[in-house]
């Protein structure tokens, strides 16, 4: 295969219109990549080898080809990542370029963005796949396990499902997650569609980056009563517990691979659109040789934050209580390049669509420790739905 990048001097061209409701993007305030087509499929322990092995005419400087994807959930499960005949590119220094592939499965579409949807209402059946009772009572089973010394937490989740007689809008659905949560990542990958405002892992040359988020609170609207409930879930044992796990974690799987590792000495509140987390920044310099973002990929998925700690026992008591595959949900999401940088965020707050694209399977869940109410952990869950929810269902 052979690539060229070029300069792309449209302003105007926004990603999601590039992706349409049929392309690939990922984005985080206007800065990604979105892509049309498809060179090649590839698995993802293959992906860096294939995009280093495309003849690249590099006429911006510092770009590659890349590919994108995501992580499932359960560990070591096999992954395909796809590499866009079309990508057009938008970096944070305002750079923007397009690269084109040719001599892949397709050849390179024209770059002409997709027309803005228009508004329409639709007919939407929304009910839980996950039957309640099982719900609390996989929450108990975890809960205990936490108080009898078994786990220091683990993360319970439940399925919901979105159904039409029409084909769910993928263009449309992007464009409203980017009016409600544009500072959260926005992916659109093989049907899987979302807005995930936790960051996983990025490396850029040799910098790493992580913001882990664990600990959640609900948004009302109100900004004096949204502090005041800040101010109770900065101050919440329970959820401090809950997010100390995770930045434990993630610092030391990191910390061997870098010359050093700084964070921040306390969680800050990170808000998105009907939420807001205890989030914790993370940033160090990776040794020589570096790994390339799908090592630390593989080594942090899935995180406390969507799995639980010690890692092991807690996906087998989920195995056991939860009832379903979580499949993509609560892995990650995000792209490499042929230089292995990549950005890469945990796959929440979001939905896998059918085939046909009249249904849409939603995941959400919540770190459960030895001071979890049910209840309030069903709450939890109601309200982290509502980020797809509202983005798709139009009545």
């Amino acid at each position: 295969m052979r690539a060229v990048t070029v300069a792309l001097d449209t302003p105007g061209l926004e990603l999601d219109d590039v992706a349409g409701g049929d392309g690939m993007l990922f984005v985080r305030d206007g800065i990604g990549v979105a892509g049309r087509g498809v060179a090649a499929r590839v698995s993802i322990d293959d992906a860096p080898a294939l995009l280093a092995s495309i003849d690249h005419d590099d006429r911006v400087g510092g770009r590659s080809p890349i590919a994108l994807g995501a992580v499932p959930f359960e560990p070591g499960r096999s992954a395909t990542l796809v590499v866009p005949a079309l990508l057009v590119g938008v970096a944070a220094d305002g750079t923007r370029w397009v690269t084109r592939i040719e001599g892949g499965d397709e050849p390179a579409p024209d770059l002409s963005p997709a027309p803005r949807p228009s508004p329409r209402a639709q007919r939407f059946d929304v009910g839980p796949l996950t039957p309640i009772d099982r719900y609390l009572s996989a929450v108990v089973a975890a809960r205990d396990a936490v108080r009898d010394g078994s786990l220091l937490k683990a993360v319970i989740a439940r399925e919901v499902s979105v159904r039409s007689d029409e084909p769910i809008d993928v263009h449309a659905v992007l464009l409203r997650l980017r009016a409600s949560f544009g500072s959260s990542h926005r992916y659109s990958i093989d049907g899987l569609v979302g807005a995930s405002p936790e960051l996983l892992v990025s490396v850029t040359g040799d910098v790493v980056r992580s913001h882990p988020l664990a600990g959640t609170a609900p948004r009302t609207g109100d900004p004096a009563t949204d502090d005041r409930i800040a101010e109770q879930l900065v101050a919440s044992t329970k959820d401090q517990v809950e997010h100390r796990v995770v930045i434990d974690m993630i610092h030391d799987t990191l910390l061997p691979w870098c010359s050093y590792l700084d964070w921040e000495p306390e969680p800050s509140i990170v808000r998105v659109a009907n939420v807001q987390h205890l989030g914790t920044a993370m940033e160090g310099r990776l040794s020589d040789p570096r790994p390339d973002v799908l090592e630390l990929v593989r080594a942090l998925s899935p995180t406390p934050a969507l799995g639980g700690f010690p890692r092991a026992e807690a996906l087998q008591l989920i195995a056991e209580h939860e009832g379903f595959d979580r499949g993509r949900y609560g892995g990650a999401v995000g792209w490499v390049d042929a230089r292995g940088d990549g950005t890469w965020a945990v796959t929440i707050r979001c939905a896998e669509l059918s085939d046909d694209r009249c249904s849409a399977r939603l995941v959400a869940g919540g770190g459960i420790v030895a001071a979890s109410d049910p209840s309030a952990e069903l709450a939890e869950t109601q309200a982290k739905l509502q980020a797809m929810l509202s983005a798709i269902v139009r009545p």
